[in-house]
């Protein structure tokens, strides 16, 4: 096999993930619905973190692919070792597929969103240390010159190790005795993984935004090393609000509260003054990456706004746990994440000098049907965890079976909007799936 072609391999996995985790969503959604469907079979205890599982992977993996492509791209560093990114590719498809079976086995021995046995942490980790030597030697050369996409992908990998060993730290004893300590570490490791696959995506949002508007300013400004800088401390320590409620030292909660507040705005900044900088032409030759750009900056926005809401304690103790943070994990890995990855494989896909233009008519039926349903989702979780709070706070006599007879038409409502979003998104990975596979990789270059 080639060894440029191992990046689009990520890619095709990451395509696949996505579909996976849309198809066993809808599998949890039904079982909203009609709570016997398949439940002796898969129940939702085995859905939940089988969608979880796949999502994440989508995301990682969908950086992963792009981040290797860019590198064995660039005019000034070529990819270090074929033989690294090879192994990197196969320790990640043999680990995935342990842990789908270990779910199916209902073998949960981990922590929340990672309950995999914890012995597939080391095969993991071997993985990203991998993507990190592989990385930096690849980068190093140009260390005095790079621009700000490199600091967030060498920053995200080197995080995403560090981070994933710490949501591991319950197998030493010490954690395991201490609850307080080990509940506030998990949530914190959490919440910095997130923040550090973070930087790797809107890395390469940034690195797409410089290419089509073909300005490098994007990359080298002091707004965008500002926007960096605050998105690692986010990463460091905004990882906080999700602790509200453990009996944490005060300025822990301070910190976390004021670096909420900041999150994302600097990144809504950045793409609307490159949105004024960006030519007609610069539109024309990447459609369909221009467009997940600005579809990803108007989730920048909504999310922003729900962001700065429920990270206000007061507020946080009521919302904490319901549909509402749903909405707001769903805006982030959806909303943002997802339309800056698919910004990011299509501008590969329009880039390619040997590549037949994606059918503009199917593609834009498709977009709307997956983004029109997506808002319609993401309104119906907000009402979903309002009416749990409502619930809990002014009838707390009503019985949990008996609320869940009173959202049997909200959940119907969940279930339609989910349906355009599965329906939509197969839609979309179909035409890009099918692109990829009329590329000519005789070639690393576009």
């Amino acid at each position: 096999m080639k060894a440029n072609k191992y990046p689009f391999y990520f890619i095709i996995a990451a395509l696949v993930a996505l579909v996976l985790g849309l198809v066993v969503g809808f599998l949890a959604g039904i079982q909203y619905v009609l709570p016997t469907f398949i439940k002796e079979i898969l129940p939702f205890t085995v859905l939940r973190p089988l969608h979880t599982l796949f999502v994440i992977s989508w995301i990682i993996l969908g950086a992963t692919g792009v981040i290797y492509y860019y590198l064995n791209t660039a005019s000034n560093a070529f990819l270090y070792s074929s033989k690294l990114l090879k192994w990197h590719f196969w320790i990640f498809m043999a680990t995935g597929l342990g842990l789908v079976v270990a779910y199916l086995c209902k073998n949960f021995e981990g922590k929340e969103y990672i309950e995999f046995p914890s012995y597939f942490y080391f095969p993991i980790v071997m993985g990203w240390v991998l993507f990190g030597l592989n990385y930096i030697k690849t980068v190093l050369p140009g260390f005095k010159k790079w621009p700000a996409y490199y600091w967030m992908w060498g920053t995200g990998i080197g995080f995403m190790i560090y981070h994933f060993t710490e949501a591991h730290l319950w197998m030493l004893p010490y954690f395991r005795a201490h609850y307080i300590q080990n509940l506030a570490i998990q949530w914190k490791a959490g919440g910095s993984f997130v923040g550090a696959w973070n930087m790797l995506v809107y890395g390469t949002a940034l690195y797409v935004m410089a290419k089509i508007s073909k300005d490098e300013v994007y990359a080298n400004s002091n707004k965008t090393f500002f926007f960096y800088f605050l998105g690692l401390a986010n990463l460091m320590f905004g990882w906080a609000h999700h602790i509200y409620i453990v009996p944490t030292a005060p300025w822990i909660r301070y910190v976390a509260y004021a670096i909420s507040m900041t999150e994302w705005v600097v990144l809504f900044s950045i793409i609307n003054d490159w949105r004024k900088r960006v030519t007609p032409a610069n539109k024309k030759d990447y459609p369909f990456a221009y467009r997940f750009i600005l579809l990803a900056d108007i989730w920048v926005f909504l999310n922003v706004f729900l962001a700065l809401l429920i990270s206000i304690p007061a507020i946080n103790l009521f919302t904490h746990g319901t549909h509402i943070t749903v909405a707001h994990s769903m805006g982030t890995t959806i909303g943002i994440n997802t339309f800056i990855l698919l910004a990011s494989i299509t501008y590969i896909l329009e880039s390619k000098a040997s590549f037949a233009a994606i059918p503009a008519i199917r593609m834009r039926r498709w977009i709307a049907l997956f983004h029109n349903s997506f808002i319609g989702f993401w309104v119906v979780l907000l009402l979903m965890g309002l009416k749990k709070i409502y619930w809990a706070q002014v009838t707390p006599t009503v019985l949990f079976s008996q609320l869940q007879d009173q959202l049997y038409s909200i959940h119907l409502l969940f279930l339609l909007f989910g349906t355009g979003i599965l329906v939509g998104l197969v839609g979309l990975v179909y035409e890009l799936l099918q692109k990829i596979k009329s590329i000519d990789h005789s070639s690393t270059e576009g």
